[in-house]
């Protein structure tokens, strides 16, 4: 009964008691009794729950999230030095199993990505440098940018996670994990609607926490056939290729492109960068928007590549240029001819020779007959001015260094008889052949070939740059840094038997052209140090430094004529 209506009830029967007590009159009335008015039950009134404006809080995220700041990452060199001089607050959010297995960062403490919300006492103050880490990178990028979006500003996640740390062959500790995190501050909360919404979504991260690996992502692919958003730069895109079907989204970019994403909120999404950092980001942003399919490539494009997983419009150049290098066979001169040779085959027929000098070199030195002149930074984008890629071309320069060059781009192109003029036209004219003057015939269009998109690009980029000189060096100009003490790493690529016979440079390593590749331990680790490249003639120094250059050696120079000019020069020979 309501308590309302119950009091007035149990007054009434106590009037009416006292009242007979009193006497009993010979007729007693009914008494009259009225009903008590119905009370309503009180109205409890909430507060509407606050709805968060996610777009403008994403907004000011992205703001805060710069390229030219790493997107609020850090590589792990760069923490290495921070640690031994000004420290940042380590937090490691990986589970406490994976610390016992694979050992953590010193001076980090642990707070599993799941709790890292709950504990916001065990953190510095707001403006305090903090570095969150993971295995990957992907559970540290969605940790920094929910303390950044709770007001956190110096909050930057490793790049890579520990996998990256111990790739630096960095140390970790192993056998223990670190001390229990202690609380040493009063977090601050200005927004308890965004909180709650942030902590729920790490909390609630699920098995995998919305990551995939490559594995699982090609099983994904194959299943769900989702929309694969790539949220790396156009220059990362055309670089380093990207999985075949997706999207570009360049990261700061990516809210002002939602409408490339799919208008079903359950559709399967799969998110990658170059290694899981920014996929994280954008996975949690559209995730907070409502998406609810969607996941990140744990490792991003790198660990993709690394499990062997087909990439379009890309070239693992370290492996296809040193596959050609280490085959470049001997008893073919490593794909030259000489010049006694070329003049034998044109007695007997025609061959087609392009010659890569200037046009203004060929107006002052003549040409071999038959030439066309294709200038050596145009070579590439004049594919069909050459024959068929199974006929014989032979290029030819000035020394033998740009011969080589494009020798090797046309054979890394699927060109199978291609060689290099030995010595270039300096050693057909030292040989005493006939030289024609004036210009060469224009070449025409005669084929359509078909070649790899991305070797092409790249290939051409790499010709179309070369510098005024070619990256070549005469003897006579080396000789002079030498006696100025400008002495660089000398690589010389010649056999032991050429080595023996001919002598060399004084301080120059011997490296045969093949075994290169398996030797590059011995050359300078910093790859913008300077290096001189040198074999006999310059083909084979070209060669080697085309190839360094596409493994990311920035300052490699050839010989020019090789150590037939420097003897020519009568420069000081070492024995």
């Amino acid at each position: 009964m309501n308590k309302k209506l119950y009091l007035p009830f149990v007054l009434l029967l106590v009037v009416s008691m006292l009242l007979g007590a009193c006497g009993s009159p010979a007729s007693v009335e009914e008494p009259v009794v009225t009903e008590a008015p119905v009370v309503e039950a009180p109205v409890v009134v909430t507060e509407a729950p606050v709805a968060l404006d996610y777009a403008a809080l994403l907004t000011d995220f992205w703001a805060s999230t710069p390229a030219d700041k790493g997107y609020s990452s850090v590589k792990a060199t760069a923490l290495n030095e921070e640690l031994a001089t000004d420290a940042p607050f380590l937090i490691d959010v990986r589970e406490t199993a994976e610390l016992e297995a694979n050992g953590y960062i010193e001076g980090a403490i642990n707070l599993p990505i799941r709790t890292l919300l709950e504990n916001l006492d065990k953190l510095p103050g707001l403006d305090d440098p903090i570095v969150i880490y993971c295995a990957s990178g992907h559970r540290g990028g969605i940790g920094m940018m929910a303390l950044k979006m709770l007001g956190y500003t110096n909050v930057r996640n490793l790049n890579g996670g520990l996998n990256g740390w111990i790739k630096a062959e960095l140390p970790v500790v192993t056998g223990s994990l670190p001390e229990a995190a202690a609380a040493t501050s009063t977090p601050i909360v200005e927004d308890e609607a965004l909180f709650t919404v942030l902590n729920d979504f790490l909390t609630n991260l699920p098995e995998g926490f919305y990551s995939v690996k490559a594995d699982a992502a090609t099983a994904m692919l194959a299943e769900k056939s989702p929309t694969i958003i790539d949220v790396r730069s156009q220059a990362e895109y055309d670089k380093d290729g990207y999985i075949e079907g997706a999207t570009l989204i360049p990261f700061a970019d990516f809210l002002s492109n939602m409408d490339k994403l799919p208008a079903e909120k359950d559709a399967p999404i799969l998110v990658y960068c170059a290694s899981g950092h920014r996929g994280g980001m954008a996975m949690m942003a559209l995730r907070l928007l409502g998406y609810t399919d969607v996941v990140n490539l744990n490792g991003g494009l790198n660990a993709w590549k690394a499990a062997s997983m087909p990439v379009a419009g890309y070239v693992d150049w370290a492996t296809v240029m040193g596959e050609f290098v280490t085959t470049l066979p001997a008893d073919q001169g490593f794909y030259s001819i000489k010049a006694d040779k070329l003049n034998e085959m044109l007695a007997e027929a025609p061959v087609f020779i392009v010659d890569v000098r200037e046009p203004a070199e060929i107006e002052t030195a003549g040409y071999i007959a038959g030439s066309f002149n294709i200038p050596i930074r145009d070579l590439l984008k004049n594919l069909d001015k050459l024959p068929a890629k199974d006929e014989k071309i032979v290029v030819t320069c000035a020394s033998g260094h740009r011969g080589a060059l494009g020798m090797a781009a046309l054979r890394l192109l699927g060109y199978t008889d291609v060689v290099n003029l030995n010595g270039g036209l300096n050693g057909w004219i030292k040989s005493e052949f006939p030289v024609e003057q004036g210009a060469p015939e224009a070449p025409s269009a005669i084929s359509t070939p078909e070649v790899d998109a991305a070797r092409l690009a790249a290939l051409d980029a790499y010709l179309s740059a070369l510098p005024e000189g070619f990256s070549g060096v005469k003897p006579v100009d080396f000789n002079t840094e030498i006696a100025g003490g400008t002495v660089p790493f000398i690589l010389d690529v010649r056999s032991q038997a050429e080595w023996d016979a001919d002598g060399h440079i004084d301080g120059a390593v011997l490296t045969q052209i093949t075994d290169v590749p398996a030797s590059l331990s011995q050359l300078p680790a910093d790859k913008a140090a300077p290096i001189l490249v040198l074999c006999k003639s310059g083909h084979r120094g070209g060669i080697s430094m085309m190839y360094l250059n596409f493994l990311g050696y920035t300052n490699v120079r050839n010989l020019n004529g090789g150590m037939n000019g420097w003897i020519a020069a009568e420069l000081p020979v070492a024995k």
